[in-house]
């Protein structure tokens, strides 16, 4: 038979599974390996569910176990590299080829597999980008995906993190594709249904439940007087002139300074009611205190977030809760709404150049870009229009059209002393070494509006040449080799222009940008605000 009729041979592989588990869906844990190997063909493209919280990691590891000389050569399609046994199965010689979105905790370990021709990538994408291709030509031939709770008849409730789970079933179920699901416990009666069984084929229940990640909880006690500068920087110079009301906050302590000082300094501004109102993004504790004082008007979540369960259930006008009183994420979907409904992207990096093209590929991490390039780009297929956008639009010189506000938060130098600005980006470098056509660009400097550091803001908007730009990037790029090359008179008159503004342009007295803005300064205060209602995962309790 064909090598490629092999792979979508559909019926002989249940076949085989049916020689294991019998009659039904469900896998006896012990027999996983085995079940594995009767259904993956050497070669295949396996899709593995592992996004940047919930993890098929009962999975993982049973896909780690297979013996390389009956399986080997696949082709991984998966959202993020967070568990050792994701490379795993390149080390032993299982898996050659990857497709993935983001790496986080193995991104050191995987830019020393490909520097070493471990594994060829095939592209580092967005997820988006990455789900699309799971419709079109990354199809896999064997889905590998993670729920809560599963009947007998292969019905997936995947509670409130959905997330990846029905884009990656979909892809496989209808194309002929094997899904087995990864399930915490069989029950008789689900609280709902996520996923419907004509979809999964094989069910298996883990020993422990999956493992998931509370990637998006910051304690607010690690929260320094930098970060909340930087946030009293974005609402007066981006917030409050632009009217953002729709926004996704990306990850870090900027942020979660932002969302702390919403119910103090925002409304101290008087800005309740008029900024910020609508989130897409996962339930972050640090939003509790707004939430509370009446500035969120709802927020539509990628996933959930561990010990906000009962905080989100208690709170259905803000969340999307199911009928099962539960949330229901889902990370496409946020994708879309983060792209197309939100005005405004706050994200950060670890590299900046001097054009504003920033990136988190370096020499020694390929960190991969998640959801910021879909998010920090701007949509050029919208059509609707609100006050930040055309506003945005209007600064850029845009006639017909408005613009998205994209904006990074990154401070001058990273938390290892690293510069965050430099003169050329190190994807630049990885693209040869790793024979990629394009350096791995995270966000392209003329999607970015705004660069927000310590030492001031830069609307890049208002930049009208490649050496504006420049100039404006370098004023605010502190002392780093990069920052002093600026030019005094230049920024005086960027300052002028409004392209460059320092607190005191803003209003903003340095000395006043003190922990006493947080409307919660450590996580017991967040417990306080909730009403009781979270409850924090182990690692953030004293």
């Amino acid at each position: 038979m064909p090598e490629t009729l092999q792979r979508t041979d559909r019926a002989a592989r249940l076949a085989r599974a049916r020689a294991i588990v019998g009659a039904g869906k469900i896998c006896p844990a012990e027999r996983i390996t085995d079940l594995l190997e009767a259904v993956i063909v050497s070669g295949d493209r396996v899709a593995l569910e592992g996004d940047n919280q919930k993890q098929a990691d009962f999975l993982a590891a049973s896909l780690a176990k297979l013996d390389p000389v009956r399986v080997h050569d696949l082709h991984m399609v998966q959202s993020v590299l967070a568990l050792p046994d994701h490379l795993a199965v390149f080390e032993r010689g299982i898996a050659s080829r990857l497709d993935f979105a983001f790496a986080g905790p193995q991104s050191r370990r995987l830019a020393e597999l490909v520097a070493a021709k471990s594994l060829r990538i095939g592209a580092i994408h967005t997820y988006l980008e990455l789900y699309a291709r799971m419709l079109v030509d990354l199809t896999p031939q064997v889905a590998l995906i993670v729920a809560d709770k599963a009947d007998r008849d292969g019905n997936l409730y995947t509670g409130p993190n959905t997330e990846d789970t029905p884009t990656i079933a979909e892809a496989a179920a209808f194309r002929g594709g094997i899904v087995v699901a990864q399930v915490n416990e069989i029950v008789d009666r689900l609280p709902r249904v996520d996923i419907p069984g004509d979809w999964v084929d094989l069910v298996v229940q883990s020993p422990r439940p999956y493992a998931i990640d509370p990637l998006f909880t910051r304690d607010p006690a690690r929260i320094r007087n930098e970060n909340i500068l930087m946030a009293m920087m974005a609402i007066a110079a981006v917030y409050e002139p632009y009217q953002v009301a729709r926004l996704n906050h990306g990850i870090g302590y900027a942020t979660a300074a932002i969302e702390l000082i919403l119910p103090t300094f925002a409304a101290r501004r008087g800005l309740k009611g008029k900024i910020a109102r609508n989130f897409v993004l996962n339930p972050h504790p640090t939003l509790i205190p707004a939430i509370e004082a009446g500035f969120v008007d709802n927020v539509y979540c990628f996933g959930s977030e561990l010990g906000m369960e009962r905080y989100v259930a208690s709170r259905p006008h803000v969340f999307p809760v199911g009928a099962d009183g539960n949330l229901r994420s889902n990370r496409a979907l946020a994708q879309v709404a983060g792209q197309y409904a939100c005005d405004l992207f706050v994200g950060a990096t670890l590299q900046i150049d001097a054009q504003g093209n920033s990136s988190t590929a370096t020499k020694d991490r390929i960190t991969g870009f998640g959801g910021a390039p879909n998010m920090g780009a701007d949509a050029r297929g919208r059509r609707h229009p609100s006050p930040a956008w055309l506003r945005a639009g209007e600064e850029a010189g845009e006639r017909l059209r408005g613009r998205k506000l994209v904006v990074q938060m990154v401070q001058t130098r990273q938390p290892n002393g690293a510069p965050s600005f430099v003169e050329r980006l190190d994807a630049f470098d990885l693209a040869s070494s790793a024979g990629f056509a394009l350096p791995p660009v995270m966000v392209h400097g003329d999607d970015v509006s705004h660069v927000i550091t310590e030492r001031g803001v830069c609307n890049l908007l208002r930049c009208r040449s490649p050496q504006e730009r420049e100039a404006a990037l370098r004023a605010i790029a502190g002392d780093t080799d990069f920052g002093k090359r600026q030019d005094a008179d230049a920024i005086d008159g960027l300052r002028r222009r409004g392209i460059v503004m320092l607190p005191s342009d803003l209003g903003i007295d340095v000395a006043t940008a003190t922990r006493d803005w947080l409307a919660a300064k450590t996580i017991d205060d967040l417990v306080s605000a909730s009403g009781g209602l979270y409850v924090p995962p182990a690692r953030f309790l004293s």
